[in-house]
């Protein structure tokens, strides 16, 4: 895998990316498609960098899960990031690899707080601060090196995050009254996709064989879906049974939103009372399986299988994550913002259900009684 060229810059060294976009990569080389290699940039003060470079950027990552009604416990030596460079100390360097004819893909996933400006930023030859700064100063540099556009694929959960980094990037553009055609060029050359991830990484087990050698060692579950809008398809891009990519990626947002997010906050009203503390307690539980069963083949897919696909096969997968035995996901942790998380989560397919059936649903309409 040395030989391939770094196609990637990745903005991002924490375990998701690691355990998700990465391992596709690496993945994807080890097949022959040859996706080429990864830059991984820091902007955080973890010492996540240095340990990637310490280890060639080789880590390892474990997958653990129920998959198809089965145990799943594998492990995976990835081997896709050439090496990692820290945004402030290693800028020129950033700035010289935006100017290669090699480079197609900026991934990212700063967290939704980092799809922000600073309005400290100053246009100068150091390192801005926000991100969208960051990307803006690469773009601009490799617009002048007269390279072609990039492919520009944000893993952040924040709806429609492809169209908000390009709305955040000609903000910035025009309040630092850079070249209007160096803000056609973005707009109109480069590849904004839209992306929805899923997948639970649980980062660094407490024990493991592997720990002694391996400090990145990450855990994720067998689930994975990475869903891309692009309206004119991404020639030459990677293929994974677990990469979709779609005209509208809405349709997979609403399939998260209302069956597994809907189905946690379901939990939350319906388990917390009984002095249940995790999902996986929960669905162990003979009555609450079967509770939560009826509730998302009866109640919440019939309401969006005509809006989504498989919306009952994704409900068969969210049955199999929630029994994962190597997670402990706190009812606790979901049950945070839990009034605004109803509002969006289950009070729309209550009244949808009315809508469709022209009557209550009956799980939905139990649980729901302070909420409505």
């Amino acid at each position: 895998m040395q030989q391939l060229p770094e196609t990637i810059l990745q903005f991002g060294a924490g375990n998701f990316l690691r355990a998700f976009a990465d391992v596709f990569v690496h993945l994807a080389n080890q097949e022959g498609q040859n996706m080429g290699r990864i830059v991984v940039v820091q902007s955080t003060n973890s010492n996540r960098a240095q340990m990637l470079n310490d280890k060639n950027g080789h880590y390892h990552v474990l997958t653990r899960g129920i998959e198809n009604g089965k145990k799943v416990d594998t492990q995976l030596k990835v081997e896709s990031i050439s090496r990692a460079l820290i945004a402030q100390k290693d800028w020129a360097k950033i700035l010289e690899l935006s100017k290669s004819p090699d480079l197609k893909y900026v991934i990212s996933n700063v967290t939704e707080v980092g799809l922000a400006l600073d309005p400290n930023d100053r246009h100068t030859e150091n390192a801005p601060s926000s991100f969208p700064a960051k990307l803006l100063l690469i773009l601009k540099t490799r617009f002048e090196a007269q390279q072609s556009g990039l492919t520009i694929l944000p893993c952040e959960l924040v709806d429609r995050n492809g169209d908000l980094l390009l709305d955040l990037i000609v903000q910035q553009a025009q309040q630092w009254e850079l070249d209007h055609g160096l803000q056609n060029w973005l707009r109109q050359e480069n590849t904004w996709c839209n992306c929805l991830v899923d997948r639970i990484v649980s980062g660094l087990p407490e024990r493991h064989p592997l720990l002694e050698q391996d400090k990145l060692l990450t855990a994720a579950e067998p689930y994975a879906l990475w869903a891309i809008e692009s309206p004119n398809g991404l020639d030459g891009f990677m293929t994974h049974p677990d990469i979709v990519q779609t005209k509208n990626v809405d349709p997979y947002s609403l399939r998260k939103v209302r069956i597994l997010n809907g189905a946690h906050t379901s939990l939350v009203i319906r388990a917390i009372p009984m002095g249940i503390q995790t999902v996986r307690e929960a669905v162990e539980r003979d009555d609450l399986h079967a509770w939560l069963k009826e509730l998302l083949f009866e109640e919440l897919c019939p309401v969006v299988e005509n809006q989504v696909e498989d919306a009952k096969k994704f409900a068969t997968q969210v049955l199999d994550r929630f029994a994962n035995p190597f997670l402990n996901h706190k009812l606790s942790d979901i049950a945070l913002h839990q009034e605004t998380k109803v509002q969006v989560r289950l009070v729309p397919t209550y009244h949808e259900y009315i809508e469709k059936f022209g009557t209550k649903p009956p799980l939905l309409h139990t649980i729901l009684q302070e909420y409505l």
